[in-house]
């Protein structure tokens, strides 16, 4: 199994090889490790290949990195599912660019019965954040699993109501388990690894680079039965991802807006354009999709009258009293907290139904009506 695991990662590192010329030398070689034994003139004749790739594969004989990424996936207890493993989301199978191999921290099951994923701006509005919310605790009745990317605004939200609402969820990422981006998502990262999953196909080291984010999109947008666009410009990622989905042949569902918000151009395109069903509420994605109650659990109502806060949270709490809307260099500055502390903390609070997190990195108490206890 370990030294399959090798040959594995071996051929992912080889430069101009991806999911669909990795699974074409499988299916000509036999296997994994047939590849590295295969003859030159072999490899050059399987169709799309050539003398280039071929060539590339006979120079590769240095496996450390291979073996340094296997030491990394014992140690933090990580899962990698091959692509011909019976674990690996069959949704991704259908998915010719698939990646060949996927990293899985946590212990969903990325096979879920149903999976939908919520995307949109990082620059979300109140409208974007209370849409987010009140669709997700609908969809509670039918249990499924919310699939996003952990970036700020819409992603962030999507992992916070589904965690809110007791609903798995897992976040692809751009980079390697080695760290979680941004860093203001530290804890919330932990959490979801707690009671979903992170996925990535990057290995250990892998920074958060720009272009590694088409590739964390097509990850997406293939795990998915559907996926809910909320608020996005006319270009940008998250229309990416929701054409990536077309192409998939999953469903689409988009947020109308009014037509002067920037950030609603890009859902009422789609909408305009016939590729995306307009989404007003949780009953339209049950309707389209045909989905029926697999639980009987309830949305998350508002919490208790009274919410036990530790030191820490009242120091915070207090802190948000004297400074509103505060930005998180102002709380970290303000608090004594590092960024990790303060994180985790704000996301406790949010939890809780103390704080809320408003655009721009900036955190408020909600307002004496809304809180426990008032």
């Amino acid at each position: 199994m370990e030294e399959e695991l090798l040959y594995q990662i071996a051929l992912t590192r080889i430069p101009g090889i991806g999911g669909v010329t990795a699974k074409k030398l499988i299916r000509y070689c036999g296997g994994v490790k047939e590849i590295f034994r295969e003859n030159h003139n072999a490899l050059k004749k399987i169709p799309g290949v050539g003398d280039s790739i071929a060539a590339k594969i006979k120079q590769h004989n240095d496996f450390r990195q291979a073996e340094r990424e296997i030491h990394f996936i014992r140690k933090h207890h990580i899962r990698p599912l091959f692509y011909q493993d019976k674990a690996y989301p069959y949704r991704l199978k259908q998915c010719e660019d698939g990646p060949l191999l996927l990293f899985v921290k946590g212990k969903a099951d990325l096979n879920h019965p149903r999976m939908l994923a919520v995307i949109g701006s990082r620059s979300m509005t109140p409208y974007g954040r209370e849409m987010c919310e009140q669709i997700i605790a609908g969809l509670v009745p039918y249990d499924p699993m919310i699939i996003s990317g952990l970036a700020y605004g819409v992603d962030a939200c999507a992992h916070k109501s589904a965690l809110n609402n007791s609903l798995l969820t897992a976040a692809a990422l751009g980079h390697g388990l080695d760290r979680i981006y941004p860093p203001l998502h530290a804890s919330l990262g932990r959490k979801i690894t707690e009671e979903g999953a992170l996925l990535t196909d990057f290995l250990s080291g892998s920074k958060p680079e720009r272009e590694n984010f088409p590739r964390r999109n097509r990850i997406i947008a293939g795990l998915c039965d559907a996926i809910i666009v909320i608020e996005a410009a006319v270009t940008g990622g998250a229309l990416i991802t929701a054409n990536i989905a077309n192409t998939y042949n999953r469903d689409v569902f988009a947020i109308p807006g009014r037509i002067t918000d920037p950030y609603s151009r890009g859902c009422n395109k789609l909408i305009r354009i016939n590729k995306a069903h307009l989404l007003e509420s949780a009953a339209d994605i049950q309707y389209i999709m045909n989905w029926e109650p697999k639980n009987t659990k309830k949305p998350a109502t508002r919490p208790g009258l009274f919410v036990v806060l530790t030191q820490e949270e009242k120091t915070m709490t207090g802190f948000l009293k004297n400074n509103p809307d505060a930005g998180i260099d102002q709380i970290v500055s303000g608090t004594g907290f590092n960024l990790s502390k303060a994180s985790s903390i704000l996301l406790s609070l949010e939890f809780k139904g103390v704080v809320k997190s408003l655009p721009g990195k900036v955190f408020a108490l909600k307002c004496a009506a809304e809180l426990p206890g008032q």
